[in-house]
């Protein structure tokens, strides 16, 4: 079982928070971890900061490389799943200082307890949204409780894409996602049906603090209702053969 924890951080001009990003990190996980900084094309304002750092700082923990699959989120975190091995348990966290990189500890122990993915959880008991649109909270909120009430799926927040997963239950899935961090549900739904053990901790997330959101709801949301409906009918599929 490995012992180590690679981080995927996909980038869009993150120059203003990412050395922030990486002091948070590295102040708040002690498991041995390596973090794969992901950007899309080469002006990105993420780039010449971290080159900066390397040239500055001895560290062999943090790596740039370039998004494998062409532009998005998406393509960036297959990115990172595709530049891991079998035996890494993988975390997806965003750059922009949202994520509670404070239950990174508690998430890897559960992997190391047999876990197969561990959600970080808004909506269960101890988790917290704070800030960002309504709307995008509402409905994320109303997804992953409704899907926890019909169908069992062992988290609140199936929509949040900070999540551990073991790799090798990734690259026994075939990822057909096309838009952007549905990515993230697409592998629990079908990780749950499949049977692997999912769990959730509670995580506070907060809107970023500098720089702009490139979250766009109404381009994505039918890829997270396409999914949604996937776990409905998938579960219903599942309890009628058994």
């Amino acid at each position: 079982m490995s012992d180590s924890l690679l981080i995927v951080l996909p980038v869009y001009n993150e120059g203003e928070n990412i050395l922030n990003t990486l002091g948070q990190i590295e102040a708040n996980i002690k498991t041995p971890h390596r973090s794969l900084i992901i950007y899309d094309f080469e002006d990105d304002s993420t780039i010449p900061v971290i080159k900066l750092f390397l040239e500055e700082n001895k560290v062999d923990n943090v790596r740039l490389v370039k998004n494998l699959f062409g532009k998005g989120a998406l393509n960036a975190i297959v990115t990172g799943f595709k530049s891991a091995g079998d035996d890494d348990i993988i975390l997806v966290s965003m750059a922009d200082l949202s994520d509670d990189l404070t239950i990174v500890d508690g998430m890897f122990e559960k992997i190391q307890q047999g876990y197969d993915i561990v959600c970080g959880s808004r909506y269960m008991k101890g988790g917290q949204h704070i800030g960002g649109p309504k709307l995008k909270k509402m409905l994320s909120r109303m997804a992953g409780v409704t899907l926890h009430l019909f169908t069992g799926m062992p988290t609140h927040d199936i929509s949040n894409s900070f999540k551990m997963y073991r790799n090798s239950i990734v690259n026994d899935i075939k990822i057909e996602s096309r838009g952007g961090f549905e990515i993230g549900m697409e592998i629990v739904v079908k990780s749950y049906l499949k049977g692997r053990k999912i769990t959730e901790i509670p995580s506070v997330w907060r809107d970023r603090v500098a720089g702009e959101s490139h979250f766009k709801l109404a381009k994505w949301a039918p890829g997270y209702l396409h999914w949604y409906f996937y776990a409905l009918l998938g579960n219903l599929k599942k309890n009628l053969l058994a």
